[in-house]
């Protein structure tokens, strides 16, 4: 018996054996696609490229639209890799983040036939298509396997982000305390000693604004310092997420992590 359209749409879009070719080869399509895309919205921007070749840009989008609508549609169809049932399955998976991806990725398209013309900020959501970019992370194995190792971690990631915006509120207000007296229209409030702040720690320094007063000098040193090991801190935790997203893996492939035999031949307490 031939296959129904919705198992059809279902192993094309999802392919949950990850072995079916014409699903390989959609993948590649789209991965094409989105690239093509965000190459175009970047020479769109270069005035003598959008000039020469405008239709050529407006055939691509009307082009991709479609394609990426239809895949939109066929996902929501299909209840995605979970096949979902009901208004309700539905609505929960189209609230899912890649699927917000996939909805952010088209609706710039289709924004301006409801809202005014006359609306400013719809030139902006021009270069939201550059959010397709993204959607690769559907198709990629190894932005897969990095979005697992951010969320394997995502306590310590945030742990350590809230400790960065406290020394960024700390570093800010203490130079503007320093240095306000001294360079009034350049740290004029804690918000532009901010700006400061955040380019000393993270070590860029681009010496637009920098202390004249000696505690502000001495701050100034302390921060950098502070601000080397603060953020490398991140990097070191999504380095031993990967280590322990390869140790789960190779478990769940029933292959010891420490030896590398099969887990029944290796006892892990040694």
């Amino acid at each position: 018996m031939g296959q129904s359209l919705k198992e059809t749409q279902y192993l094309l879009l999802e392919d949950p054996e990850g072995s079916d070719v014409r699903a390989r080869r959609l993948r590649l399509f789209l991965v094409f696609l989105i690239l093509i895309n965000v190459m175009g919205v970047i020479l769109e921007t270069m005035e003598e490229v959008s000039v020469d070749y405008r239709y050529v840009f407006r055939l691509l989008e009307l082009i991709s639209v479609f394609i990426f609508s239809i895949e939109y549609a066929g996902r929501i169809f299909v209840g995605g890799p979970d096949r979902v049932r009901g208004v309700v399955g539905r609505v929960r998976y189209a609230l899912s983040p890649l699927m917000i991806i996939d909805l952010i990725a088209i609706l710039p398209f289709y924004l301006p036939f409801f809202l005014p013309d006359d609306l400013i900020f719809l030139r902006a959501l021009r270069l939201m298509r550059l959010m397709r970019v993204l959607k690769l992370g559907r198709y990629s194995d190894a932005i897969q396997v990095f979005f697992d190792v951010v969320r394997l971690k995502r306590e310590q990631l945030a742990v350590a982000g809230f400790c960065v915006g406290i020394l960024l509120v700390v570093a800010s207000s203490l130079m503007y305390h320093f240095e306000h007296l001294a360079q009034p229209s350049v740290f004029a409030s804690i918000p532009h000693a901010m700006w400061w702040a955040i380019i000393t720690l993270t070590t860029v320094g681009y010496g637009d604004v920098y202390p004249v007063t000696e505690m502000g000098r001495f701050l100034a040193s302390v921060i950098a310092l502070i601000g080397i090991g603060m953020f490398a801190l991140p990097a070191g935790i999504l380095s031993a997420g990967f280590v322990e997203y390869g140790e789960r893996k190779k478990r769940a492939m029933g292959v010891c992590p420490h030896c590398g035999g099969r887990i029944h031949s290796c006892d892990d307490s040694d």
